[in-house]
């Protein structure tokens, strides 16, 4: 993706009260920060399936869309509005939540593999590819071994930030909120050299 071609940015995430602020949400999260920021308003858009904001004029406009349609089957909603306004796949950018990845590490791609996650599952099914960019948000694991991450994943991943969280993730979104200007201003190749270099943890000390 060069400086310039960014058209359509999309959150994943679960529609409705019961799962707004959780892990799995991130996507809705930087998404609603942007459109607050901005002083904009999504509106529902049924021919979409989801939830449609605009930011900018012109050839910089970005059309922000938060599929209603559950995690599981994202991408109907999101091959409708590829269609819907005659976008491309590499016109495209997902956010997506990543348990691999800790709290305050972000991982930009060109493309990929859904990596188990049933939002990119669902877009790779609809888009018959796996060419489209993302941007991984990471959340933290819910254990370390395989079989407690795996007893653990659905109650992890719907379930909401700790309190002790809460800064570190204010510090994520924004930085998700301006990598996007980075990655129109810049092109996904130099916004990923920094993006994927940020660590906005603060390390452990050893005592």
């Amino acid at each position: 993706m060069n400086r310039g071609d960014l058209r359509l940015v999309v959150g994943l995430g679960n529609p409705g009260n019961r799962y707004a602020n959780t892990r799995h949400n991130v996507g809705f999260m930087v998404l609603e920060r942007l459109v607050a920021r901005d002083g904009g308003n999504f509106r529902s858009m049924p021919k979409l399936q989801g939830q449609l904001a605009e930011k900018g004029l012109g050839e910089s406009r970005l059309r922000l869309l938060m599929p209603q349609t559950y995690m599981n089957e994202s991408g109907r909603s999101i091959r409708a509005a590829l269609d819907w306004f005659g976008f491309e796949a590499s016109q495209m950018l997902v956010l997506v939540d990543d348990m691999d990845l800790p709290l305050g590490r972000l991982r930009l791609r060109s493309k990929g593999s859904a990596g188990g996650h049933n939002g990119l599952k669902s877009t790779i099914q609809h888009l018959g590819n796996q060419d489209f960019a993302r941007l991984r948000i990471g959340i933290g694991a819910p254990g370390q071994n395989p079989s407690e991450r795996r007893a653990r994943t659905v109650s992890h991943v719907l379930g909401r930030f700790s309190n002790e969280e809460e800064p570190l993730l204010t510090k994520v979104l924004s930085e998700v909120v301006d990598g996007l200007e980075r990655i129109q201003t810049q092109g996904l190749d130099l916004a990923g050299n920094h993006i994927n270099g940020l660590q906005l943890a603060q390390p452990d000390v050893e005592a």
